[in-house]
């Protein structure tokens, strides 16, 4: 069982330290620039930014992961209606990784 408060919690410090990109078009841009880590999207996102991301996520070997509610991780990084974030601290994002997937990050 994955232990949402703390995943949350990792995803606030990552917003506290300034370590996330948030919104489609910041994490995109973030991805071609290869500063991302990890890209999170919100299960209630459209099935189409799923899939776009997931896609982006492949291509340029990065983590891409289906978490939590949009509200959810909104309120986590303290902004509004927020479905994709993307972690750029290598730390953050490999102990995210592992809470929710249980294995080793591959970036």
């Amino acid at each position: 069982m994955v232990n949402q408060n703390k995943v949350l919690g990792l995803i606030g410090l990552s917003a506290k330290a300034g370590k996330i990109e948030f919104g489609a078009d910041a994490v995109e841009n973030a991805i071609k620039k290869k500063k991302v880590k990890l890209v999170i999207v919100s299960s209630d996102a459209a099935e189409r930014t799923k899939e776009n991301f997931e896609f982006l996520c492949k291509k340029s070997n990065i983590n891409f992961i289906v978490f939590g509610y949009k509200e959810e991780i909104s309120k986590a990084i303290g902004k509004n209606n927020k479905a994709v974030i993307a972690i750029k601290d290598i730390n953050l994002s490999n102990e995210i990784y592992k809470i929710i997937c249980g294995g080793e990050a591959i970036g």
